[in-house]
């Protein structure tokens, strides 16, 4: 049994073609501008089992196309890496593409295990330097980098992911970090840049948290095309 948050039946933006997307319950970091603050606790959310989110998949498999298929993001799906692995699993035997959203903050044996089932991972580097990423998400910026090291080594198709923070990372030289490290790591195809927004402030509000990155603005559409640009 897997503890889920939430199941998006047709989505768009969490990898390649459409997609069934699973959000998994629980998550090891507290980042700053995260969206999701409903989904940290681990005994939240409801159970399944790994048959029960196949057989949901399927029902949308003629809609996935040559591209789609199944993401499993979150809270963070390698806190339940077994579970993971095992609808993984069963996708492969039924036809469906994989595709893991992560933060790349575990790597273990059970992790690997799960990346052997993965045929796409989208991995946030949230951050390209470690002060930033142990202010704002209460991790080192090595252990990410190891992960990707890692995804490099098994050659599994890599799009990193990064939310563009006004006055935090929009900058210049955060980008020339970024494609520094996408440089030396073959395994990355694809660079998103997105903009930070503020529509989870409701979340925030309704389980009386403060919202850390509350205080600062949303990214406009030219920042992030700007700095698009510098990554080519």
């Amino acid at each position: 049994m897997g503890r889920i948050h939430s199941f998006q039946s047709l989505g768009t933006v969490d990898g390649p073609g459409v997609r069934f997307v699973v959000f998994f319950q629980g998550c090891n970091l507290r980042c700053k501008c995260c969206h999701n603050p409903d989904t940290w606790n681990m005994n939240d959310g409801m159970e399944y089992t790994a048959e029960d989110i196949v057989k949901r998949v399927l029902r949308f498999k003629e809609y996935f196309g040559k591209q789609g298929g199944i993401t499993l993001s979150g809270g963070e799906p390698l806190l339940q890496a077994d579970f993971a692995r095992e609808i993984f699993s069963l996708c492969h035997q039924n036809g469906i593409h994989t595709c893991l959203d992560t933060s790349g903050s575990i790597l273990n044996d059970t992790v690997k295990a799960l990346l052997a089932e993965t045929d796409r991972v989208l991995l946030d580097i949230k951050y390209t330097n470690d002060a930033d990423y142990r202010e704002n998400t209460g991790c080192s910026m090595q252990i990410p980098l190891d992960f990707l090291s890692y995804l490099n080594e098994k050659n599994i198709p890599v799009t990193i992911r990064q939310v563009i923070i006004p006055t935090v990372n929009d900058n210049q030289e955060n980008i020339l970090r970024l494609k520094e490290i996408v440089k030396i790591h073959t395994c990355v195809d694809k660079v998103e840049l997105l903009p930070f927004r503020k529509i989870c402030q409701t979340k925030y509000d309704n389980m009386k948290l403060h919202f850390p990155f509350g205080h600062l603005p949303e990214c406009k559409k030219t920042k992030i095309d700007e700095l698009s640009m510098s990554l080519r």
